[in-house]
């Protein structure tokens, strides 16, 4: 059993906070909002201004709602969709919320496909109940081996080589930007009709060179889910590798480049069991204005 820590909002007023938040940006009105003095915005990794950005073209948000909390911390998490005018987009926000209630950080990533020269096909943005699921309070893990874990994930991404530095549950999925990468054979790249743990153990992402600027703001420990951010680096130096079976491939990416990501990682019984995110293309290398205190 983990030892409670000290409670800075209920599970339910946080929600009601991002429900407020969602409402008044589809109406363009962050009016409608309590900010804090000390507010901290950014949008794809860049720090703007409150209602500006999206503020100003949202025109709907989609059925989907995979919320999350920590109430330890103020912080709460969705992953949906937002349209603009004509096109939907894949859209996670984080909020940072004080103890008198108002928001302090607005985190969010908006995959628009129009701008991303990897396009993925034919999202589906579905309700995936593990991902819901309350841990029993006796099997939960504390808030350290949960980030442990997720952070073994990016361990094992970055220059992967076939060692693993984290668990896979035998049922693992992983949907990015809308679209299921493992256990589909139907998807671009045939990596993806793989499991999560094979994927890892030919060491198909070597040309992932370095995985940086990992954070873990929001840890939900009731429910099993950590959400992190990071920067996944490519130098585009790889050409061909051998994977460990022996088969020899070409590096998807030949050029410097990174992605911009927010993932969030569902542990059952200490291993990874579903895996959903978002990411963008930004420029290579680029910092993150929350690494600054």
């Amino acid at each position: 059993m983990v030892s409670a820590m000290p409670v800075v909002h209920e599970r339910a007023a946080l929600y009601a906070v991002m429900d407020r938040f969602m409402e008044a940006l589809v109406a363009r009105d962050p009016g409608r909002v309590r900010w804090a003095d000390d507010l901290r915005v950014t949008e794809n990794n860049v720090a703007l201004m409150m209602g500006d950005g999206i503020w100003g073209t949202a025109t709907a948000r989609g059925d989907y709602d995979l919320r999350f909390a920590d109430p330890q911390t103020g912080q709460v998490g969705l992953f949906t969709t937002i349209t603009e005018t004509v096109e939907e987009s894949a859209f996670t926000v984080r909020l940072g919320v004080d103890p008198s209630g108002a928001i302090t950080q607005v985190e969010t990533l908006v995959v628009r496909q129009s701008d991303e020269a990897l396009v993925f096909a034919n999202p589906r943005f579905e309700r995936k109940p593990v991902l819901e699921a309350i841990v029993p309070e006796a099997e939960r893990m504390s808030r350290e081996r949960l980030r442990a874990v997720a952070d073994g994930y990016f361990n094992t991404l970055e220059q992967n080589d076939g060692q693993l530095f984290t668990r896979f549950h035998p049922e693992c999925n992983r949907v990015e930007n809308g679209v299921q990468t493992t256990n589909n054979p139907d998807f671009m790249l045939p990596i993806a009709g793989l499991p999560c743990e094979e994927q890892f153990r030919l060491g198909w992402y070597r040309y992932d060179d370095r995985l940086r600027g990992r954070r873990f703001p929001l840890v939900d420990v009731e429910r099993g889910l950590v959400l992190a951010y990071g920067f996944i680096d490519h130098c585009g130096r790889l050409a061909d590798y051998t994977l460990t079976n022996g088969e020899h491939v070409s590096s998807l990416i030949r050029r410097p480049h990174t992605f911009y990501l927010a993932e969030l990682f569902k542990i059952e019984n200490g291993a990874l069991r579903q895996i959903e995110a978002n990411f963008i293309t930004v420029p290579y290398h680029m910092p993150s204005p929350w690494d600054r205190p």
